[in-house]
């Protein structure tokens, strides 16, 4: 089983590069904001607390997000391995993702990070704003303090697996496919080690 993080700040294109490496690699997706999301649509009780602090373009508290996280896990027992896109966020939920998984046999193998400049964040997000409709991609100020949030609290998570020889840098400026394909030479390197 190959377990990576797909990591990068919000309107990196995790989202669109999880759909083609589950179509080649079979993985499963995990993406804290659709769980998320389905919660707060459907007015669980988890979702309300978690919207409460998205509406601020906050993070959601560690115990709730991981919480949710290994439940979802629990349910797909029979991937060929996850994609965590959206987390960790925190170094305390990288360890709490690495605890849990060895508990599993199971490790991260690699985390792979959209690297793409902050102008071109902001203007993908509106883009996917006017489309989706989408609140938190609709408000220039909300997406600027996301980004920040971001680079202050979940960029150092980068130096959590860099210390473990396992973070690899990908340039995401290119075409959906070119993206790709730096993606996929990076995962075929590491599951040619496994």
């Amino acid at each position: 089983m190959l377990n990576i993080v797909l990591f990068g700040p919000p309107g990196a294109g995790k989202g669109t590069q999880s759909e083609k490496l589950i179509a080649k690699y079979g993985f499963t997706h995990l993406s804290t904001g659709d769980i998320f999301r389905y919660n707060t649509k459907n007015k669980t009780e988890l979702g309300q607390l978690a919207q409460s602090y998205m509406d601020k373009g906050e993070l959601v508290p560690d115990e709730v997000t991981i919480a949710m996280l290994e439940s979802e896990v629990e349910k797909s027992n029979t991937s060929k391995g996850f994609i965590f896109d959206g987390f960790p966020r925190t170094i305390p939920q990288a360890e709490a993702l690495d605890k849990f998984l060895a508990g599993r046999g199971q490790s991260i193998a690699v985390m792979t990070a959209l690297e793409v400049p902050e102008p071109e964040l902001i203007k993908r997000l509106l883009l996917r704003g006017a489309d989706s409709g989408r609140a938190d991609d609709t408000d220039e100020s909300i997406i600027k303090n996301r980004i920040q949030v971001y680079n202050d609290q979940t960029a150092v998570v980068a130096n959590y697996y860099s210390a473990q020889n396992k973070f690899r840098a990908i340039n995401g400026i290119g075409s959906i496919d070119e993206i790709f394909d730096r993606l996929c030479a990076v995962i075929d390197a590491v599951e040619e080690t496994k």
